[in-house]
């Protein structure tokens, strides 16, 4: 049997993919590669290719539960070490991007916060991520836009919380935020956690840099409830051997 044919009897392989240090989709690898953490690959875009670093490898059934997709974008291949190249100049190409459309934004004096660019490795889309607590019509800013960088703009809003993930910075407890670190996706955290745990609920207390209930308190939830369930509560009196 030879090896491609053995391949095609393989079962299929996917990989949660990051690019830019915070954005993750997943992809298929149909050559079976055997992809490590960190490594730098070219994947299929929706739109031409993309460049990223693999995180992990994920099960079929994972990638079915976050991607709606009805056929899977493909890992094409490791990155050589000129595309690596070529994806941190881009990066630095993205510091330019952000600073023309700042201008256009207060030249057009439109109410919102840009946060971030992102240009795609083949250069065929460019996306700016920005806040803002009103719909904006920036029509004319996506003229503008497309016709200084001569290619497909996207204005992508966000919440306060993917802003905190996109910028960093050092959380209360004076380690990275986990949002921009490691953390995949963002869970609901409500007060209540901070009751269970017998924190003060004091908002200067529990909240993040993006002003937002910390992720952290859904940390040890599991453990406090079972402290709740199956542990005497203060004041009970327990008699033991």
């Amino acid at each position: 049997m030879s090896e491609t044919s053995e391949n095609n009897n393989l079962k299929a392989v996917f990989y949660a993919v990051r690019f830019k240090r915070e954005r993750i989709d997943y992809f298929i690898d149909r050559s079976h590669n055997d992809y490590e953490f960190n490594d730098y690959v070219i994947v299929q875009a929706e739109r031409g290719k993309d460049l990223g670093r693999i995180i992990r490898k994920v099960s079929e059934e994972y990638y079915h539960s976050k991607s709606d997709r009805r056929y899977p974008l493909e890992i094409l291949k490791r990155a050589n070490e000129e595309e690596i190249r070529k994806y941190w100049e881009i990066r630095e190409e993205e510091k330019s991007c952000i600073e023309q459309c700042q201008q256009f934004i207060m030249y057009h004096g439109l109410e919102m916060k840009l946060v971030d660019a992102e240009m795609q490795y083949d250069s065929n889309k460019l996306t700016f991520f920005y806040t803002a607590d009103q719909r904006v019509d920036f029509r004319e800013l996506v003229k503008d836009l497309a016709s200084t960088f001569r290619t497909r703009i996207e204005l992508r809003q966000i919440g306060v919380r993917d802003e905190a993930k996109k910028l960093g910075g050092l959380a209360p407890c004076g380690r990275e935020l986990c949002c921009s670190l490691w953390l995949d996706e963002f869970k609901p955290v409500s007060s209540q956690l901070a009751r269970d745990q017998q924190l003060a609920v004091n908002p200067s207390k529990i909240s993040g840099l993006c002003s937002r209930l910390m992720c952290c308190l859904n940390y040890e939830q599991e453990y406090y409830e079972k402290l709740h369930r199956d542990y005497p509560s203060v004041t009970d009196v327990v008699k033991t051997d």
